[in-house]
């Protein structure tokens, strides 16, 4: 069983420097013996999403295919033009189950990790189409669109031929390709609920930065942000300096208002992950410093990969647009 080892709540920056002595802790996720990953608790997360800790223990088989579930419908390929990349951009979109057209739906953008792409989430197949439709039906989640972005922002053409550190400055231009032509895009060709209480962006590795610099920059739009095992880059850090990896999107974090402040700010990082713990629990300290309320966990076993990934997804569907 996965467990919790540490959740980093709105506390004291002393706090990180015994994180690895909390493995002991009392917080210890429930396991579901009948697959199905519903808790009594998780009912709260309605009125307060950082009331209810979050979970490390979703068995295998709810993020597999079950039968008589409907998964929505994936729409791949789905080609917008980017002002900002000066060419075309692709994403994959997936519409809820029972997508009704004379209906509204809030949005969830994700972004892929370091070298993925557009279908790495949303997918036939995929774990996030997977696991959302499974949490749908069950009622742990609402309807909602979900939008897997691709970060390359630049020409198309030129694509294959892009080093490492090149790749690294164009994916920070899909910050802005976000705000300046996916979202209107998206607004104009769906019917979705705009404003930053039904709009979220998430992501993973480097995706986890991204969304991490993307809700910040843009705090009047997205009102839910999380980062999985977010890596360095978002602001100035002593962890990979000097190289591509640590060149910061902010000299320091914006600070929210009383008006754009997110409504629920969700950061995770896999105790056994090579590259990002150390900056994962930066991050918090940070903000924690600014009194930037958020939910940062430490969670037992998992290392930098899928398996670790969904978890974080399980646990941010079941608090956003709530």
């Amino acid at each position: 069983m996965k467990r919790i080892i540490v959740v980093l709540l709105l506390l004291p920056a002393f706090v990180l420097s015994a994180c690895t002595n909390a493995q002991n802790s009392d917080a210890k996720a429930t396991a579901s013996q009948s697959g199905t990953a519903k808790t009594a608790t998780e009912d709260e997360a309605n009125h307060d999403p950082y009331a209810v800790e979050n979970r490390y223990d979703i068995p295998d088989s709810y993020f597999e295919k079950k039968s008589g579930v409907d998964y929505g419908t994936v729409q791949e390929d789905v080609t917008y033009y980017s002002t900002t990349a000066g060419d075309n951009k692709q994403c994959n979109i997936l519409l809820p189950a029972g997508y009704d057209e004379s209906q509204t739906y809030p949005v969830l953008y994700i972004f892929h990790g370091f070298g993925g792409s557009h279908s790495d989430q949303i997918d036939t197949d995929s774990y996030v189409t997977l696991l959302y439709g499974n949490m749908l039906n069950d009622g742990l989640t609402v309807p909602m669109i979900l939008v897997n972005v691709d970060m390359y922002t630049d020409k198309q053409s030129d694509k294959e031929s892009k080093t490492e550190e090149q790749l690294r400055y164009i994916y920070d231009k899909a910050i802005d390709d976000i705000a300046a032509d996916l979202m209107p895009f998206v607004e104009k060709n769906y019917p979705v609920k705009t404003g930053r209480e039904n709009t979220a962006v998430a992501g993973m590795s480097e995706g986890g930065a991204k969304s991490l610099c993307t809700g910040f920059k843009w705090l009047d739009k997205f009102g839910y942000i999380a980062g999985f095992a977010p890596d360095t880059g978002v602001i100035p850090t002593e962890y990979y300096k000097g190289t591509f990896w640590n060149t910061p999107v902010f000299e320091k974090f914006p600070q929210p208002t009383e008006n754009n402040t997110p409504f629920y700010l969700y950061m995770a990082v896999g105790s056994e992950d090579p590259w990002n713990i150390d900056c994962t629990q930066y991050y918090h300290q940070v903000l924690d410093e600014m009194g930037v309320k958020n939910q940062t966990d430490l969670a037992d076993g998992y290392e930098h990969n899928y398996k670790f990934w969904r978890q974080c997804f399980y646990n941010y569907l079941t608090k956003i647009f709530k």
